[in-house]
């Protein structure tokens, strides 16, 4: 079922709706980071639609009337952290990993010459607080990945993790060479931008005709089906 791969692979995955599903916990952290932050209450819901972490603090603080820029960003977003670290416990009654997550993960991580990371809009502690807490941290390489905090788009998270292969690996991947999987349109706009191919599931949103108009190489309903999982990142047509 697996090949070696002639060339090296990244594979990034999103967190959020792809490999988890959090529960209603980063909600309340965040509407309470956002009262100890500001003083205020969060007067909308926050939207989980794969932006980056930077980029929806950003925009809450702003529709507040509130300037981003005058120290209050980084407050918030260090209290963001401390919130869903204290909730830890809840996070993992509440939520769950995603049926098949572990397995796909497992077999993908297998195949001689893949590499494993998170492409995610998280913030690092948060990306690794979600994968430690669903026991799925120990199938990637956080030191590879790209988040929240090292750029406002999306689309450019990429490079940053294309820069961590070469700094940790000493091979410099770009978007012929890697795989982004997740379960946005984001997603999808953030792999064509980098040249990436993309593989999209949809447990999030978007619907698999939504995904695929929007340009995915490959939809699949879920990551339960272990083989579709393993066949849409190695497929030999990927190849060369």
């Amino acid at each position: 079922m697996t090949a070696d791969m002639s060339t090296p692979l990244l594979v990034l995955w999103d967190i959020d709706h792809t490999l988890i599903d959090g529960g209603t916990v980063s909600r309340q952290a965040y509407a309470a980071a956002f009262r100890r932050a500001t003083g205020l209450s969060l007067r909308q819901p926050w939207r989980f639609d794969g932006r980056t972490e930077l980029a929806a603090a950003t925009e809450a603080l702003r529709t507040h009337g509130l300037d981003p820029d005058d120290g209050l960003l980084g407050t918030f977003t260090d209290l963001l952290v401390a919130e869903l670290r204290d909730r830890a416990d809840d996070m993992a009654a509440d939520g769950h990993a995603l049926p098949g997550a572990a397995d796909a993960l497992t077999a993908v991580g297998a195949v001689p010459g893949v590499r494993q990371s998170v492409l995610t809009g998280n913030l690092y502690p948060l990306a690794v607080l979600k994968m430690t807490v669903f026991g799925l941290a120990g199938h990637v390489d956080f030191r590879l990945g790209a988040y929240g905090g090292d750029a406002f788009e999306r689309a450019d998270l990429p490079v940053h993790a294309f820069d961590r292969t070469e700094q940790h690996l000493g091979r410099r991947h770009s978007g012929a060479d890697t795989v982004i999987i997740g379960d946005t349109l984001r997603d999808i706009a953030t792999a064509r931008a980098a040249g990436a191919r993309i593989v999209a599931v949809a447990t999030g949103t978007n619907s698999v005709a939504e995904l695929r108009a929007a340009g995915a190489d490959v939809v699949l309903p879920d990551l339960a089906d272990t083989a579709a999982v393993l066949h849409a990142v190695t497929a030999s047509e990927w190849s060369g």
